[in-house]
């Protein structure tokens, strides 16, 4: 006797459920860096702000980093992944004074700490 898929009773259930996976993932397949969160890890040191993050299946030359002192973001996009992850930092840090390695797919950029406040002189 062949089953038909019709008279399954969960059939309806289960469509459903993986379609809000699929809308809570983004949309996007599994193979993309936007369906996984990226692990990042901030640790914030003495004087500096220190970030590894993992991004396996891409290359140095495809990855893109911007900083505006407040948030770090990490951009890259290869022929199997894409990532786009903004990155909030606990503290202001001077942006320009990164320095970023990339080995084995794991990202580490360190920021020195930006001054809290700044002096202001009176005329």
């Amino acid at each position: 006797m062949d089953r038909d898929d019709r008279d399954d009773p969960f059939g309806d259930i289960f469509d459903e459920i993986e379609r809000m996976m699929h809308g809570m993932a983004g949309g996007f397949e599994d193979r993309s860096g936007f369906a996984s969160e990226t692990h990042v890890d901030v640790y914030e040191e003495e004087g500096h702000i220190r970030l590894v993050a993992d991004l396996p299946g891409i290359e140095k030359d495809e990855l893109n980093l911007q900083c505006d002192g407040e948030t770090l973001t990490i951009s890259a996009a290869s022929n199997r992944r894409e990532y786009d992850e903004r990155v909030h930092l606990p503290v202001r840090v001077d942006e320009h004074s990164a320095k970023a390695t990339f080995n084995n797919g794991v990202l580490e950029v360190t920021f020195e700490k930006a001054d809290d406040s700044a002096s202001i002189d009176v005329r």
